[in-house]
């Protein structure tokens, strides 16, 4: 039930107040448990669709249902969230219920082989992908208008280089887990007689999901979003509750800095889509010499993703501590121009690594870009937005996100069979994509700086 504005006088701007570390702190905290889970299912969806019998050059179909979802759910969840006006708040009634329909998602997906009675396995798990998916983004796109919501312009980068933080530290965690149960606590890393998903795997989604929840309930109970009235005291509106917009006005309307992002979009999430899927497969084969879904080596394969993973998310966190000064030093643009060229540098390299420790050296570059496209994106898009319809154009802006990612799932087996069939080599194309982004933010975006 939505809160109603009381008053119908004009109020006067004010600015919105300077937080303290610790209040931007709490905003993005609950992102370090999404990311945890999110984190996890990216290091290890393959893992488990190839372990329950999916062929290798159909994976990045199943992997559809991650920006097929947020394609659909994120402008809806932007344009409610704009208009909900409750008592825990505007945009985090829609972060709490995303994360709990998350965590039983991620209880469920690696135990889809014991749910063959109801469905068979393969289906369970890419319906139980698709559930995932579809509430990590009801989840996400509050938390980016969150922080938009909140923070001044003057802390704009900060609350963005936050959030970068603990997202990362968030995905270093998870991508992390099932190597140190398998090598700290002795977690068995093969799937037992007549199982199919090593059970290293399936507890790492116990403690993400809990983790995921335990996070978000912080965020939730420590940040106190501003009431209507203060709100549109804030942002200089009369009323932020009566005005009614057709979401094809709000299309027709789109700021050109969103149209001028959204080329470099494209070309980093492709990339990034393309590593996702096929870093298992790939250093499986260039290293470890095997395609073998439920060999040892495979799953030694799939376990050291999930470290380099990490490594690149912990570098990423390690950027985000000094992306604030780089970018209010150098400009937006130019940060983000060269953190994605350093990540193209990387994935192209890997192409040429034997070694498996190696690996580390191109995931600076990888972790370098990743936190710039975590941050930098929405900071400079979100001086340009409307106060009204800030939720709704985030939702909107993940469409730059999502239709990348599609365009990667429909041709990732055509490009897999175009170079080869050898994995690694997907990889080096998803390189070039990056190294793409890189020269079309130079190229096409005009920020503000």
């Amino acid at each position: 039930m939505a809160i109603t504005n009381s008053s119908s006088t004009n109020l006067s701007n004010s600015s919105k107040p300077v937080l303290n570390f610790w209040k931007i702190w709490n905003i993005s905290f609950g992102f370090l448990g999404v990311q945890i889970g999110y984190s996890l299912q990216n290091a290890n969806t393959s893992r488990i669709l190839s372990a329950i019998g999916a062929d290798p050059h159909h994976l990045s179909l199943f992997w559809l249902a991650a920006p097929l979802a947020g394609l659909i759910v994120q402008p809806i969840v932007g344009l409610s969230s704009d208009k909900t006006w409750t008592r825990l708040g505007r945009r985090i009634p829609f972060i709490l219920g995303g994360s709990i329909v998350s965590a039983l998602a991620m209880f469920f997906m690696p135990n889809s082989e014991h749910f063959a009675q109801l469905l068979p396995p393969l289906i369970f798990g890419a319906t139980m992908l698709l559930l995932m998916d579809t509430s990590f983004n009801v989840t996400m796109q509050p938390f980016r208008a969150l922080v938009s919501d909140m923070v001044p312009e003057s802390q704009r980068n900060k609350g963005y280089a936050v959030q970068s933080f603990l997202i990362n530290t968030g995905a270093f965690i998870g991508s992390m887990l099932p190597y140190v149960l398998t090598n700290i606590f002795s977690v068995a890393n093969q799937p037992g007689a007549g199982d199919k998903v090593a059970p290293t795997v399936i507890w790492a989604f116990y403690f993400g999901g809990g983790a995921l929840l335990l996070s978000v309930l912080w965020t939730s109970f420590r940040t106190k979003e501003y009431p209507p009235d203060e709100y549109a005291k804030y942002n200089n509106l009369e009323n932020v509750t009566e005005e009614k917009v057709s979401f094809l006005s709000l299309l027709k309307n789109i700021p050109a800095t969103m149209w001028q992002l959204s080329i470099t979009q494209f070309f980093s999430w492709f990339s990034l889509f393309l590593m996702w899927v096929y870093t298992t497969q790939g250093i499986a084969q260039s290293i470890w010499q095997t395609s073998d879904p439920h060999s040892k080596s495979f799953n030694d394969a799939g376990d050291w993703t999930g470290v380099i993973f990490a490594a690149y998310s912990l570098f990423a966190a390690l950027y985000s501590l000094v992306m604030t000064p780089l970018a209010d030093k150098f400009g937006r643009k130019n940060t983000y121009m060269l953190s994605l060229i350093a990540g193209g540098i990387g994935l192209v390299s890997m192409m040429f690594i034997t070694d498996k420790n190696l690996l580390f050296i191109p995931m600076i570059g990888v972790g370098i870009a990743w936190a710039a496209i975590l941050a930098l994106p929405y900071a400079i898009l979100s001086s340009s937005l409307p106060a009204r319809q800030t939720g709704v154009y985030m939702g909107i802006f993940n469409a730059t996100i999502t239709i990348p990612q599609i365009t990667a799932g429909l041709l990732g087996g055509v490009a897999l069979t175009l170079v080869g069939e050898k994995a690694i080599n997907v990889i080096g194309l998803a390189g070039a994509s990056m190294i793409m982004a890189g020269i079309c933010a130079k190229l096409f975006i005009k920020s503000k700086e």
